[in-house]
């Protein structure tokens, strides 16, 4: 049985992908929807809502051998201002750090840690800011290493993450998962050019993590989507028409090549905006677009059921959103839409988590376990 803080918890969905050998310690988010999400489905006894500046060493009980951390990622985004590590979402990363720094003064420092954002962690303030990330691990006697994921090697959801994997400069890195040189599955361009901004001591401390590649996905958007959808309610067939009719002829051209297709067809539509002109943009490749949080209307996915002439067109459902990030149907939702498509936009995909446990966290820690005399007090 391992032990773990989980930091910016939402509604506890990292917890879900380390499985049930891993046991909480303490977690914690400021959202009180998540807040209220997270109780229904993992309870309170250790959940503490509020902001993390306000949480002390004293509050975190034992020592944990991990401290999961998915910080707010809207200041790093592609999409966002351009704020980063010194944003007031994203920044939220410098108070969780003096956190780990306080526990570290009592001997209590995680042995590993990992940090969840999005792709653009890597490229915010021209690299600045992975590479502040990278010198806060190395002062704090971690070496580490990152992968870039998508999710869509696992659920039908285009979903790329940046995860930074840290552990304490006592532990070995099992032989079987650390490469010499940069794996292109895990290692994308960005990701090299950012490791090469980062500073000597920090490249010292480097690791390229080499994980397995899973099995080939074989479920399809398609098979997520609900007929009779409790969240949502299927537009009308004008409504179906004015979407249709947002289309580029590129996207239009796609509906008539899945009205031929002679099989049901879902596909997810975003509506953006090209040259001042709102679109339509529908992809049927079996993939659902990315979930993102719903700041507005044109952030809510939604999608186009085609068979035959037969076109119908709705919002994503809530339960059709979860799957797309790995939870089961029984794992209770926020009742309001915005609230659960929320929920699961800032998420973690949970087979992702699975996926990175079982290749690295596990293994890394149970190498260390063998070896007590190693073993931080």
């Amino acid at each position: 049985m391992f032990d773990f803080y989980e930091f910016f918890a939402g509604g506890g969905m990292a917890r879900m992908g380390l499985g049930k050998k891993w046991r909480c310690l303490f977690a914690n988010d400021f959202n009180p929807s998540k807040a209220r999400t997270y109780r229904a489905n993992w309870g309170s006894n250790h959940f503490h809502e509020g902001d993390v500046a306000k949480i002390k060493p004293f509050d975190l009980p034992g020592v944990a051998d991990l401290a999961w951390a998915s910080f707010p990622c809207q200041d790093l985004s592609l999409a966002g201002a351009g704020a980063g590590l010194n944003g007031e979402r994203s920044g939220t990363f410098w108070p969780f750090w003096r956190l780990i720094q306080g526990l570290d003064k009592e001997d209590r420092a995680p042995r590993m840690i990992v940090l969840e954002n999005v792709y653009g962690a890597l490229t915010s303030n021209e690299g600045k800011d992975f590479a502040a990330i990278g010198e806060a691990l190395t002062k704090g006697g971690y070496k580490f290493g990152a992968v870039v994921i998508d999710a869509a090697l696992f659920v039908p959801q285009s979903r790329q993450r940046l995860f930074i994997i840290g552990l304490s400069q006592e532990m070995e890195v099992p032989k079987s998962i650390e490469s010499l040189f940069p794996i292109h599955s895990w290692h994308p361009s960005a990701l090299m050019k950012a490791h090469r901004k980062l500073s000597k001591s920090a490249q010292k401390n480097w690791i390229w993590w080499n994980i397995k590649k899973p099995p080939k996905r074989t479920i399809q958007f398609s098979d997520l989507i609900e007929e009779n959808p409790q969240s949502v309610r299927w537009h009308t067939p004008e409504e179906t028409h004015q979407l249709l009719n947002m289309m580029s002829e590129v996207n239009a051209a796609k509906v008539e090549e899945a009205k031929k297709s002679g099989r049901r067809m879902v596909g997810g539509i975003y509506k953006r905006t090209r040259h001042g002109i709102q679109r339509a943009e529908v992809r049927f490749d079996g993939v659902s677009g990315c979930l993102r949080t719903p700041a507005g209307g044109s952030s809510r996915q939604s999608i186009l059921v085609v068979k035959g002439k037969n076109i119908r067109s709705r919002l994503l459902s809530t339960r059709e959103a979860a799957r797309l990030m790995g939870l089961p149907d029984d794992y209770k939702l926020p009742d309001r839409y915005n609230d659960a498509y929320h929920l699961a936009g800032d998420g973690v995909v949970i087979p992702v988590v699975r996926h990175i446990t079982s290749n690295i966290l596990a293994p890394v820690l149970s190498a260390y376990t063998i070896n007590p005399s190693k073993k931080v007090a």
